[in-house]
C-alpha cells in the first residue's frame, strides 16, 4: 500500500480518536482536580413589623447565591488538587486499617465495595467464558453438518438478547413468586430470598454474563478451528493421541491469539458492568464502579451532581482497567513481534 493511501485510510480514524476519545478524557481528567462552586454575595434584607403607627422595621445581612442579568447562578472553578481522589477512597480510613491491619471498614466504603465486585466479576466470568465458550465450539465442530445449522443459530440467542432485557428475564425467574423460586421452595420447603443477599446476587450476576457473553467466544473460537490444519491432527491421532492431549498440545496453541483476544474484549466489557446493577435492583448490596460513576452524575434533589466526584471515579476506573489489561496486551505485542499474529 502506498504512503498516499495509507494516510488516506488511517487520518479520518486518528480524527475520531482525538475528538471522541482523547479531548473527552483530557477534559474527564481535568474536572478530577476542579470543583465547581457558587459565588455567594451578602444583601441586605429590611423586614418591618406589621402595623401602621408603631411599624419596626430591622435590616439584616443574608448571604446568598450571585446571579448574573438572566437570573443563572454564577460559579467558579477552584483547583482542589488530589483531594476528590482522597476523598472517594477514603484516604484517612486506609491509613487507619494498615495502621490497625483491619480493613473491614473499607467493605462499606462505596468505591472499594465497586472495586472489589468489579475485580470479582471480571476475574470469575473470563475462565468461565472462554471455557463455555471452547466447549459449545469442539461441540458443534463435531456435529454432522445437517445439525451445525440450528445449533450455531441457537448458541448465539444469548449473545443477540439485548444485556438489559437479558438480565431483567433472569431476574424474573428468580424474583418473588417466579417460577424457579416456586420451584426452590417447593424442593426445599421453605422462603426463598436470593435477592436479599448480596453473594446470591452476585452468583445471579455472574451466571447471567457467562450465559449472555458464552456465545461470543463460542462463534471466535468455532471460526478458529475452521483454520485448524487438518493434516495436523489426524497424523496426531495417527501417533496415538488422546482428544485431552490433541485439545492441549494442538487444538489450544492454535487458538492461543483468539483465546487473548476475547479475554481482552471480555474484560474490558465485564470491567464496566452497569447493566446488571440495574437490571437486578442491586444498589442496597451490590454496586460496580460503572454504576458508582452513574450515580454521582444523577441530580439530587436541589439538581447539583457530582461532577468532580464522577470524573474522579472514571479515572481511577481507566487506570484499574489498563492494569488489568496490560499482560495481555503485553503477550499480544510479544506474539505480534515474534509473528504469531
Amino acid at each position: 500500500m502506498k504512503r498516499k493511501d495509507f494516510y488516506f485510510f488511517v487520518t479520518p480514524s486518528l480524527i475520531m480518536m482525538i475528538f471522541f476519545i482523547a479531548l473527552p478524557l483530557l477534559t474527564v481528567f481535568k474536572q478530577s482536580f476542579i470543583v465547581t462552586q457558587n459565588i455567594f454575595e451578602e444583601v441586605k434584607v429590611e423586614s418591618c413589623t406589621p402595623g401602621f403607627l408603631k411599624q419596626i422595621c430591622k435590616t439584616t445581612i443574608e448571604t446568598k447565591p450571585k446571579l448574573d442579568d438572566n437570573g443563572k447562578l454564577i460559579t467558579k472553578s477552584v483547583f482542589i488538587g488530589l483531594e476528590s481522589y482522597k476523598s472517594l477512597i477514603r484516604y484517612d480510613k486506609i491509613k487507619k486499617a494498615f495502621n490497625d491491619l483491619s480493613f473491614r471498614e473499607l467493605k462499606n466504603v462505596d468505591f472499594w465495595k465497586a472495586f472489589r465486585f468489579t475485580v470479582i466479576f471480571c476475574l470469575v466470568t473470563l475462565p468461565l467464558v472462554i471455557f463455555f465458550g471452547l466447549l459449545i465450539a469442539l461441540t458443534v465442530n463435531n456435529l454432522a453438518r445437517s445439525l451445525k445449522g440450528p445449533v450455531i443459530f441457537i448458541s448465539l440467542l444469548p449473545f443477540i438478547i439485548t444485556p438489559i432485557i437479558g438480565a431483567l428475564s433472569i431476574r424474573w425467574l428468580f424474583i418473588g413468586d417466579g417460577i424457579l423460586i416456586q420451584l426452590l421452595e417447593f424442593l426445599m420447603n421453605k422462603d426463598v430470598a436470593l435477592f436479599a443477599n448480596s453473594w446470591t446476587l452476585e452468583l445471579l450476576m455472574v451466571i447471567y454474563r457467562v450465559w449472555h457473553v458464552a456465545p461470543f467466544a463460542f462463534i471466535v473460537f468455532y471460526a478458529g478451528l475452521q483454520t485448524l490444519n487438518k493434516e495436523t491432527l489426524e497424523s496426531s491421532i495417527i501417533d496415538g493421541a488422546n482428544r485431552f492431549q490433541r485439545l492441549r498440545f494442538i487444538i489450544i496453541p492454535h487458538l492461543m491469539p483468539l483465546i487473548v483476544f476475547v479475554a481482552l474484549i471480555h474484560l474490558m466489557d465485564s470491567y464496566r458492568v452497569f447493566e446488571e446493577i440495574i437490571a437486578f435492583s442491586s444498589q442496597a448490596y451490590v454496586i460496580s464502579l460503572q454504576w458508582l460513576t452513574y450515580d454521582f452524575l444523577v441530580p439530587d434533589e436541589t439538581g447539583n451532581r457530582l461532577i468532580t466526584s464522577a470524573s474522579t471515579s472514571a479515572m481511577l476506573t481507566m487506570i484499574g482497567v489498563t492494569i488489568l489489561l496490560t499482560p495481555l496486551l503485553r503477550q499480544t505485542w510479544g506474539d505480534y513481534k515474534e509473528g504469531r499474529l
